[in-house]
């Protein structure tokens, strides 16, 4: 399971993103952005955030140590914002915290551009979870001492909000992707890390998930019951048939203009 904190202080809300997740100290001496399980598309998000970036993580790519932390709604009692009071109140217990990566900036391509073997290994992982957001204008990626770091997988295996939607082979549409330009090295990717996708692989990262973030998911008997269905989705998906693969070198890049290359780092450094 992940390590458990308790957050200490409420700094400043996140508006970058839907969910409002908020900077928070927690008793750890650790900053994190904290993402609520009281959001508008509740607990569903932190469940895809764990086993993605968990997964993630176990293949080789950079993301950000997540926690749980506990928090207690009184954190925001000063916050001028009914919103985010509302929030608060409404994700009492634990929540997802996810290491604060100071100083890191925004992923440009066109100041760092990729290799293919590691823009073609993303691409496949993206398309493995469903990962529809990590796009031109919201990459979702940071530079952090010299090396990539991958954040924001709350929208990725977006089956599980209407399971009897969930299809193993599926197609991917890599047509918006930020690295699907150079991801000219597909097969090698899918040959290096479909072999890595095992049921203890996948029983070890979903076993870091929360039970009562599974709890009373409609259509299943418990927790391990949710995990199980997962697991064998995300099998099923690695070790099937090919025709979710997307093509190698797929999409184009957009204009400029549309891009954003904006420092996730700007609030820290705006503290100082």
């Amino acid at each position: 399971m992940l390590e458990e904190i308790t957050a200490t202080r409420y700094v400043t809300p996140l508006r970058e993103g839907g969910s409002l997740p908020g900077v928070m100290e927690a008793d750890d001496l650790g900053t994190y952005a904290v993402k609520f399980r009281g959001a508008g598309q509740g607990r569903r998000v932190l469940v895809a955030e764990v086993v993605c970036a968990e997964l993630a993580r176990r293949l080789g790519f950079r993301t950000p140590e997540l926690k749980v932390v506990e928090v207690d709604p009184q954190l925001g009692a000063r916050e001028p914002d009914e919103e985010i009071q509302d929030l608060l109140k409404a994700s009492a217990g634990r929540n997802l915290a996810v290491d604060f990566l100071p100083g890191a900036l925004g992923f440009e391509p066109l100041a760092w551009p990729p290799d293919p073997a590691f823009a073609s290994r993303l691409l496949w992982f993206d398309a493995l979870v469903h990962n529809v957001d990590r796009s031109w204008r919201n990459p979702n990626l940071l530079l952090w001492h010299g090396d990539v770091w991958l954040i924001d997988h709350g929208a990725a295996l977006w089956f599980h909000h209407n399971w009897r939607t969930a299809d193993p082979q599926r197609g991917f549409d890599a047509g918006d992707h930020v690295l699907a330009p150079f991801a000219t090295a597909m097969g090698e990717a899918d040959a290096e890390l479909g072999e890595r996708i095992t049921p203890g692989l996948l029983d070890e990262v979903l076993a870091e998930v929360p039970g009562e973030w599974l709890a009373d998911e409609p259509g299943f008997d418990g927790a391990q019951a949710v995990r199980r269905a997962y697991a064998e989705h995300l099998l099923a998906r690695a070790r099937g048939p090919r025709a979710w693969l997307p093509e190698p070198g797929t999409g184009a890049p957009a204009p400029r203009e549309e891009k954003r290359s904006g420092s996730v780092g700007a609030f820290w450094r705006g503290t100082r």
